[in-house]
């Protein structure tokens, strides 16, 4: 058979024709076909590889909360819906808005409300509490996440250091906490989602279907995980979208329950807890005024 020489190499000579039978021929053309492979191009002259395609190491959020609004029911509330199968056991990531406790261990401050944190709050002057009467916390706290956060929360000057106590034995028995923030008022206005988890205190608002002022628009309440820990009276459900927190029997994580380390927590600085109420029945609820 014939073995062509790749062209750099017939410059200056003609082409050999080779016979098979031709051993010695054979041998001669088989070598320099190889010598030809290696001389007709460098490393230099090779085209470089072809670039691995990019991949995205980004995750892709479970759910973004407030992301869907519900439509409305007669009574301005959002429309009671299924719980999402992403929510049934909700362990969502918690978004640092301060830095998170150096050493892991908890910490607190009580101080007076800084103007950047009223101004940015649900506090008006037509509020039932001065700005001067409230404090601003921060305290540490465990996320779903398994990691450390640092949150903060306005509350009434006379039970800042009570509070801060209470969430230090939370903290102590790594009860988790998605979110710990100051309700904005744009919040209040908002469509409704009915999935929210922030715990709050102090929001100037009136009491749910009422006109007189709820505890919370003094700093006498706090909502703690209330899509674990839902409101419900008659057919309304409270988040919207935590239906399947009302199954008490099945326990997850942050939820509160009668007679367990949190409420006893709260009781032991005389507050009660709206899970024990009857129509309605405030799971995420307690109060230091008994309302």
């Amino acid at each position: 058979m014939d073995i062509d020489l790749p062209w750099c190499h017939l410059i200056g000579w003609s082409r050999p024709s080779v016979k098979l039978a031709d051993v010695r021929m054979s041998r001669l053309a088989a070598l320099t076909a190889l010598l030809g492979l290696v001389a007709c191009g460098t490393p230099e002259q090779q085209p470089p590889p072809a670039p691995a395609p990019a991949t995205s190491t980004s995750a892709v959020p479970q759910w973004v909360v407030g992301a869907h609004p519900l439509p409305l029911r007669p009574d301005g509330y959002g429309r009671v819906e299924p719980t999402p199968a992403v929510l049934r056991d909700r362990s969502l990531p918690t978004r640092d808005l301060l830095p998170p406790p150096a050493d892991g261990r908890y910490a607190s401050t009580v101080a007076p409300v800084p103007a950047d944190v009223l101004a940015r709050s649900t506090w008006q002057p037509a509020c039932p509490v001065k700005a001067s009467d409230l404090r601003y916390l921060t305290m540490s706290f465990w996320g779903f996440d398994g990691r450390a956060h640092t949150g903060e929360m306005l509350v009434n000057a006379s039970v800042a250091e009570d509070v801060t106590r209470v969430f230090g034995q939370l903290y102590a028995a790594k009860f988790p906490i998605e979110e710990m923030r100051v309700t904005a008022p744009a919040e209040l206005d908002a469509p409704p989602t009915g999935d929210g988890n922030n715990t709050s205190a102090f929001v100037c608002r009136p009491v749910r279907g009422q006109q007189n002022w709820s505890a919370h628009a003094y700093g006498l309440a706090i909502d703690l995980n209330p899509f674990c820990n839902p409101y419900t009276k008659d057919d309304l459900v409270l988040p919207e979208l935590a239906s399947a927190y009302l199954d008490r029997s099945w326990r997850r994580p942050g939820m509160v329950e009668a007679g367990d380390a949190t409420v006893r927590d709260f009781a032991a600085i005389g507050w009660s807890w709206g899970g024990a109420w009857h129509s309605p029945t405030d799971r995420m609820h307690f109060t230091a005024t008994g309302g």
